[in-house]
């Protein structure tokens, strides 16, 4: 029967503290008993009471320590024990100035251990002063921590010193870890590189790779964490959490996930790595686990081994690209939807040109160029149509904007002039003054520029602008710009102005071009220059009608970069 995975927390501890003591119950009947303190293995000698203590305080038999001379040395035993000490390790004797002030320390004795590669071992600078074999101790206050060991009696543990030395080949710098005790009126010490080269080296691949690795003996209870590990969790290097604690701290989601991996290290399986979430801190931490449990000759796993990466900022970045494609595909949807709209109000708003100006003698085309493809959206408006009194209304504009927004202004323009323009008795300034002044009395409305005209029956061309750029006449193969001293100002800017006309005697064989400033503009080049561009294109279409011109021009100017859209109105005088 397979058993069941725990699915919360406590009965993750709960089954987990089982196993642990099964473990620890199993692996203490072949365990070896230690003896108490004091007490003796039948058959023992008794110690002998006799025996002489030397001033170092060991016990010591026949004529106790013994130096160099014939006398007996109580110091002998802490210098005979200074070559068994793994670390760099000297007797220090205070030298105090006339007032009993600590200045230095003489090196009385010390080992073969050098702490650093460019440092010189202890036991070649006995006889020396401590300040001039370690010249870089001043800058450290290593003097007055030692000092501080004799006048408290309280060991030094872990003093940090950066010390830093100016040899031969240059500047030297290492962090150095001082222990220090008092002996007697000297002081006893080690000293160690805080990280050797390999720790180093292991502590910044932990850190690029956003990696560490811990252990847990299971029998004896003690937890050793690499800093990288600790960094992860953002606890104290000093006290890794028990693993029970690391199940306190694993999403509910991710517990039977958490459980199923931890048990079967417990179990001396090896599993495949896994991903667990964690909350660390208020934020939660996505980790990748790979186990490995230490199997002992009896085959019992005595401890586990665990390597964790870190993948929260992959998981966030993951995360942050899928939200940005669902926001990117939203925005295609919307953008999409409103280019349908758009076109569709387009196709309502700005119709084929009426038969009725054909049966006057005119011939009208009309195309709309987007600075986008994929838009199809502006607020670029055309108005062509016979009036009751039988004059032709020819008008053109540029609301500001793109999308929806511009369509809506371009709507508003479009259809308040067709509500004005029937009018009677009304000329080209006045229908562009009442236009103005219902952009300027909107606090909603932007500007915009336009030109509205009338063709009367003798073909004169009377027409007002408000800031839009001037139209073209293409006449005997010559194109010319229209006079535009009478210009206004831009709709919607300055109410209350009156915008004036100007009159074109429009002939048979004519081709009036109206356009928006789209067609002209370039970014870094005048728009004058636009215009003297345009016109020469249209030069190039005398004897064409109104649409195959358009077509030319749109074809001559296809491969020029538009940063607006552009509205054209060519029309022909038959």
């Amino acid at each position: 029967m397979t058993p069941l995975i725990p699915q919360d927390p406590d009965t993750l501890k709960q089954h987990l503290a089982r196993e642990v003591r099964a473990l620890r119950e199993t692996a203490r009947h072949g365990a070896g008993v230690r003896l108490e303190e004091g007490s003796a293995p039948p058959g023992a000698a008794p110690a002998d009471e006799a025996g002489e203590r030397c001033a170092c305080g060991t016990r010591a038999t026949g004529h106790g320590c013994r130096g160099e001379g014939d006398g007996p040395d109580p110091w002998a035993c802490v210098r005979a024990t200074l070559p068994a000490i793994p670390l760099s390790a000297a007797l220090f004797a205070p030298l105090r100035d006339e007032d009993g002030v600590t200045v230095d320390f003489t090196v009385e004795a010390g080992n073969h251990v050098r702490a650093a590669e460019w440092l010189e071992s202890p036991d070649r600078q006995v006889g020396r002063r401590l300040l001039e074999v370690q010249p870089g101790a001043a800058v450290g206050g290593l003097v007055g921590a030692l000092d501080s060991v004799l006048d408290t009696g309280r060991a030094l543990k872990g003093y940090a010193l950066d010390y830093t030395e100016q040899r031969g080949d240059g500047l030297h710098r290492t962090k150095l870890l001082y222990d220090a005790s008092s002996c007697g009126g000297k002081v006893l010490a080690t000293w160690r590189a805080a990280h050797d080269r390999r720790e180093l080296l292991s502590l910044d691949a932990q850190y690029i790779a956003s990696m560490g690795w811990g252990t847990w003996d299971l029998l004896s209870g003690e937890v050793v964490w690499s800093e990288g590990l600790s960094s992860i969790f953002r606890t104290d290097p000093a006290r890794p959490p028990a693993l029970a604690e690391l199940c306190d701290m694993v999403l509910l989601e991710d517990v039977a996930r958490f459980a199923k991996f931890l048990l079967a290290l417990v179990d001396g399986e090896e599993p495949s790595g896994t991903e667990i979430r964690f909350g660390v801190l208020g934020e939660i931490r996505t980790l990748h686990l790979v186990g490995h449990p230490v199997i002992a000759t009896d085959g019992l796993p005595w401890s586990v081994h665990v390597i964790a990466r870190d993948l929260t900022s992959q998981v966030r970045s993951r995360q942050r690209l899928a939200a940005t494609r669902r926001q990117s595909d939203r925005l295609r949807e919307e953008a999409a939807a409103e280019r349908r709209v758009a076109s569709a109000l387009r196709e309502a708003l700005l119709p084929t040109v009426s038969a009725e100006l054909a049966e006057a003698g005119l011939s009208v085309a009309a195309a709309y160029v987007p600075a986008e493809t994929e838009a199809a959206v502006g607020g670029d408006w055309y108005k062509c149509r016979l009036l009751p009194d039988g004059r032709i209304l020819l008008a053109i504009g540029d609301a500001c904007g793109h999308g929806l927004g511009a369509v809506a202004r371009m709507a508003q323009q479009r259809h308040a002039l067709a509500g004005l323009a029937h009018a009677p008795g009304t000329h080209a300034g006045q229908l562009t003054t009442w236009l103005n002044e219902l952009l300027c009395a909107d606090p909603a409305a932007e500007t915009a520029t336009g030109i509205i005209g009338h063709i009367d029956a003798e073909r004169r061309f009377r027409w007002a602008c408000a800031g839009h750029p001037a139209p073209l006449l293409l006449r005997d193969g010559a194109a010319s710009v229209l006079d535009t001293e009478h210009r206004g100002p831009l709709f919607g800017l300055l109410p209350g102005h009156a915008y004036e006309t100007a009159t074109a005697e429009l002939r048979r064989g004519d081709l009036l071009l109206l356009y928006t400033d789209g067609m002209v503009e370039r970014r870094g080049e005048d728009i004058a220059d636009g215009v003297d561009t345009l016109r020469k294109v249209l030069a190039r279409c005398d004897g064409l009608g109104p649409q195959d011109a358009l077509d030319r021009i749109l074809e001559a100017c296809a491969s020029d970069e538009h940063d607006d859209d552009t509205c054209l109105v060519a029309l022909g005088v038959d």
